[in-house]
């Protein structure tokens, strides 16, 4: 393991540490209940989040960013994350709190989407997605720049650089990821308070997640089936709402948990690759 990946690794570390002691802090002041939803709302949106990264990875590699780039395009990418995220929660809230049916269909959004993940084995190419075609040809961009702006000139004529094309993949990805995240997240709580900030901390820790996945990437390749499983239950959580019937908290917690730690480890003996 070099030196970069072991420092990167050392702050997602902190972040999960920071995660839990603010956890305590919850539990201390508004009561145990809220400390098992940010907890719960917590390794959502993260079990979610390795989800996304690997879609960034494809991103990355498809359009051969370097690493410096590659940290810029995070850097603003997670600024533009926590902006939207807070209005997909807020309005969101909103929506739910007036039209309560919403929670139900949004479960059976989850389900069908864990389903789909469930069941993909490959990944898709990104120069293939219509709506990335389209947009290449409208755009004028310059392909041969390979620094780390957003937008150049060429003969007198602004051009976007790849680099600019990236982060709105990276925003319009994130987007997409919201769509699950945030409804996920509403089957654990509807506090605006404990779903913004479980979100935040989640959000923190990507930009140095990205770098550990992306070194680990074949031993955890396995880690998206235990997401689309996730995403399923928690989407089953959403509509047995309908019936009256409640999974608990602490229920969710331990089995978003245990899905997570149990696809690692299929994930560990199932590679091929044992070298690090």
């Amino acid at each position: 393991m070099n030196y970069s990946i072991f420092k990167a690794l050392k702050w997602v570390v902190f972040w999960f540490i920071l995660a839990f002691l603010f956890n305590i802090g919850v539990w201390i002041y508004l009561g145990s209940e809220k400390a098992l939803e940010f907890m719960g709302g917590y390794l959502i949106e993260l079990s979610l989040s390795i989800d996304n990264l690997f879609v960034f990875i494809l991103i990355f590699t498809t359009f051969k960013i370097n690493n410096k780039a590659r940290h810029k395009v995070l850097h603003y990418g997670i600024i533009g994350a926590i902006v939207l995220r807070f209005l997909f929660i807020f309005f969101g809230l909103k929506l739910v709190s007036t039209f309560e049916f919403i929670l139900y269909i949004l479960g059976g959004i989850l389900i069908i989407n864990g389903i789909f993940m469930l069941r993909e084995e490959e990944e898709k190419d990104i120069n293939q997605n219509p709506l990335m075609r389209l947009f290449l040809k409208i755009i004028p961009i310059d392909h041969t720049y390979t620094g780390d702006k957003f937008i150049t000139k060429i003969n007198k004529k602004t051009h976007i650089t790849p680099l600019l094309l990236i982060l709105c993949l990276i925003e319009f990805s994130d987007i997409l990821f919201a769509i699950d995240s945030v409804p996920a997240i509403f089957s654990i709580s509807t506090n605006l308070f404990i779903i913004y900030v479980s979100n935040i901390f989640a959000i923190a820790s990507l930009r140095q997640l990205y770098f550990v996945l992306e070194y680990f990437r074949e031993r955890f390749k396995y880690v998206k089936y235990g997401v689309g499983l996730i995403l399923v239950f928690t989407g089953i959580k959403l509509v047995v709402l309908m019936f009256n019937f409640h999974i608990s908290t602490i229920f969710s917690i331990c089995f978003i948990f245990s899905v997570i730690i149990l696809s690692i480890i299929i994930s560990y003996f199932i590679t091929d690759n044992k070298k690090l």
